[in-house]
């Protein structure tokens, strides 16, 4: 699929802001089966410094400083991009859950793997997380069988709710009122699946959606998205979308990925002055009926053996103050 991706965002503020300092997550990344064709990003006012940077985890990222005095911040992001299916998973190797929970603890072949066990600054392992998964993660169940079924648990037992949630609300109160948006939903898998000892990343990005029946499709009335992850021996990282029930394939736009949506907030920033402030967010995924210029990506998986991954964390994804467009 091909595909045109326009995020939109922009700050009204109180009083005029005199000095800003903005980090924003919007260039989707290269993966084996997502290739980016241009990508541009305007702001306004004019930056006085910017520059293009990668972050510890591979995700494309940009820095801009804004010094003219402003009371509003407008930033856009323009993607070309092509999207293909990943590999398919029915082949992966079988293995026990808790078989590689062991593992993982020990394998120092997957230490980059590792570091997705740990705790993370809005998703930590505790004893509810783990207790809500047991039922699904029963002792030495076969990993992805459990995780497939998992992510359609979720589907099943949360209830989407726009405005439910924000970013404070703490993980224990999603769990608990099973409710809430993509980006709660993904935090949940993620602790879970940290809670058995299990690597899980948090991936951020945008999904094409189609209007009802009937309905002309409006631009600006897509998202940002959100899903996880986890790694499969011998496979590579498997994604998962619990609020849809998928597993991400060419819908799905990578932007990054990191430990939780703290490490990949689409756009934030501190700012000097500026009082209350109004955000507002437009998305428009947009698919092509002509191919991105540039050479086609291969639809390959990750390689099986991690160290061979050109991005230290591990590697590619399978499909796969801040911007509040999480849905």
């Amino acid at each position: 699929m091909y595909y045109t991706v326009v995020h939109n965002t922009t700050y009204d503020y109180e009083n005029p802001v005199l000095h800003g300092h903005h980090l924003a997550h919007l260039k989707p990344r290269a993966t084996p089966n997502q290739y980016v064709a241009h990508h541009e990003l305007s702001v306004s006012p004019e930056p006085s410094s910017s520059q293009a940077l990668i972050d510890y985890f591979g995700n494309n990222t940009h820095q801009f400083e804004v010094l003219a005095p402003h009371d509003r911040l407008e930033v856009i992001s323009r993607t070309e991009l092509e999207v293909v299916a990943p590999l398919s998973h029915t082949e992966a190797p079988r293995i026990a859950w808790d078989q590689f929970a062991e593992q993982i603890r020990t394998d120092t072949s997957l230490i980059a793997v590792q570091e997705f066990c740990f705790d993370s600054p809005l998703v930590r392992a505790h004893s509810s997380l783990r207790e809500y998964a047991h039922s699904t993660f029963a002792p030495g169940r076969d990993l992805k069988d459990a995780v497939v079924e998992f992510n359609a648990r979720i589907n099943t037992e949360f209830k989407y709710e726009t405005a439910s949630t924000d970013i404070s609300t703490p993980l224990a109160t999603v769990l608990r009122e099973k409710r809430g948006v993509c980006q709660d939903f993904a935090h949940v898998a993620v602790g879970c699946l940290r809670s058995l000892g299990l690597p899980a990343r948090y991936i951020s990005g945008y999904l094409e959606t189609a209007p009802p029946p009937g309905k002309e499709r409006l631009v600006g009335a897509d998202a940002s998205h959100a899903w996880a992850a986890t790694y499969l021996p011998g496979f590579g990282w498997l994604d998962f979308d619990p609020t849809n029930n998928v597993l991400p394939s060419d819908r799905h736009v990578t932007v990054g990925w990191g430990r939780d949506f703290s490490d990949v907030s689409p756009l934030k920033g501190v700012v000097l002055a500026g009082g209350a402030h109004r955000v507002s967010v437009g998305v428009d995924v947009e698919r092509k009926r002509t191919k991105s210029s540039g050479p086609p990506p291969q639809g390959q998986g990750e390689s099986q053996a991690q160290g061979q991954s050109q991005n230290r964390p591990g590697g590619s994804t399978q499909g796969q103050g801040s911007d509040p467009m999480a849905s």
